[in-house]
Parts: structure tokens; sequence; C-alpha cells
């Protein structure tokens, strides 16, 4: 007898475990509603200085004006970087030379960040010891006058032998840090001009210095001086792979 009331007790609960298990079938629309687990979100395959990078060059149009979007990039990328670690005192304006270009094209920019501007798109020489139409060697030795890659930051004007000049700091180790000391400087030159680049085919070259026309020479200068960011860029894998800000 006890044997069978305990049948039935488990009979029960079993049809009620039965029962509760297909409830929420009972009660359904019908549509499958799909697990979502919590996960983390995906990194993106650029980091945000060069998303927003890409976006600002889109605005400026900048490929119209023969700037490649990977010196963009890196000039942007390394500018925020320096602006984050309080390198740079002219936070408003970024220049770029772009020496993957021959001379005889206009390969200086001058952005303003903030307005959404660019300022100035004109020549500008590389160095004698970097090559003839194109800037393919790069030095940070003294005497070499070779021109050298990577991030500065304007510093002060001065009176110099070429005129109204700007001097140079180079902040990357090993790479351009040896500026100052080589006299690398930004200041105007009669052989970058269309003039010169009608008669050679391309600038005459300075002795590593991003020499600039004689006319602009002045507005330039007075627009980049006093702690903006200037970068030289050239795909060249060595600094590339060299540079502590553009692999940061």
């Amino acid at each position: 007898m006890k044997n069978l009331k305990f049948k039935k007790v488990y009979l029960f609960i079993a049809a009620m475990c039965t029962f509760m298990l297909h409830l929420p079938f009972a009660f359904s629309t019908g549509k499958k509603v799909a697990y979502k687990p919590i996960v983390p979100a995906p990194l993106s395959t650029k980091n945000n200085a060069f998303a927003f990078a890409d976006k600002m060059y889109d605005s400026l149009k900048l490929n119209l004006c023969g700037l490649s979007i990977q010196a963009f990039e890196y000039a942007y990328k390394g500018y925020d970087f320096l602006k984050l670690k309080g390198k740079i005192a002219n936070d408003n304006i970024l220049s770029i030379v772009d020496f993957s270009k021959p001379s005889n094209q206009k390969r200086l920019f001058v952005i303003d960040v903030k307005n959404y501007k660019v300022l100035f798109n004109t020549y500008v020489a590389h160095g004698q010891g970097s090559g003839e139409a194109m800037a393919t060697n790069f030095s940070n030795r003294p005497e070499s006058l070779q021109s050298s890659l990577g991030f500065y930051t304007t510093a002060d004007t001065y009176m110099g032998r070429n005129g109204f000049s700007l001097h140079l700091q180079g902040i990357e180790y090993g790479i351009n840090d040896k500026a100052y000391q080589r006299s690398i400087v930004m200041h105007g030159a009669p052989y970058v001009s269309e003039n010169y680049i009608f008669s050679k085919g391309y600038l005459g070259r300075s002795w590593g210095c991003p020499a600039v026309p004689e006319k602009l020479n002045k507005p330039i200068i007075e627009t980049i001086k006093n702690g903006s960011c200037l970068f030289i860029y050239s795909e060249n894998n060595r600094y590339l792979q060299q540079s502590a800000i553009i692999n940061s």
C-alpha cells in the first residue's frame, strides 16, 4: 500500500515538472529570441586619432591638394600624441612635409586643425644628400646634407644668412634630435620656385633644411612659429618602424 502511495506521489511530481518545462512554449509567440551574451566591444582596427584624421582629411579634401592619406594619418596621430603629452604650445597648427612626392609638386601643407582650413600649400626643398627630384635618403648625422624625417616642434625666429628663419627642434631620438645642432631650420630660398622647376624639372636643394619660397617665407614662419607641430614624412620603412611616436 505504501509503495502504491509513493508511486502516485512520484508520478504527480514528474507530471508537474513536465508541465513547468513546457510552460514557456505554451505562452510563446512562436518567434525565436536570440540569446545575446554580454561581450566587450570589438577593438577598432584604427585608433581614435586615425579615425578622426580620416574625417578631417575628407572634410578638407586633402586628396585634391595631393597630400597622401598615410602622411596625414601619421601626422595627426603624432600631433594628437604630442598634444596630450604637453609637448606643443601651439596646437592650432599642424604642418606636414610630404616627401613621398617629388620636389616639383607642392608638398608642404600648413593646416589650421581648429578651424578646418588649409592655410598654405606650397613647394618645399629637401637636402642635397637626400636625392635629386625625390628625397630617398635621410640622416640625423651632422654634415650629411640630408633631410631628417619625423616630428619637430617649431621654436623661435631669427635673422640669418638666409634672411628670416625659424629654428626647429627635432623630438625623435636618433632620428632628428640633432636638428638644432645641425642648424636645420626653415628659411626662404630662391631655388624654391616655379621658375627653377621650369628650368631644371625639380627644385634646388638645401643642406637639409625644409626651405620654402621666398615670397611665402615670412607668412608661413609667422603662422607656425613658437611651438607648433611639424611632421616630415616619407614612405620609409626604417623610419616607420623606428619611430616611437608613430608606434605609440
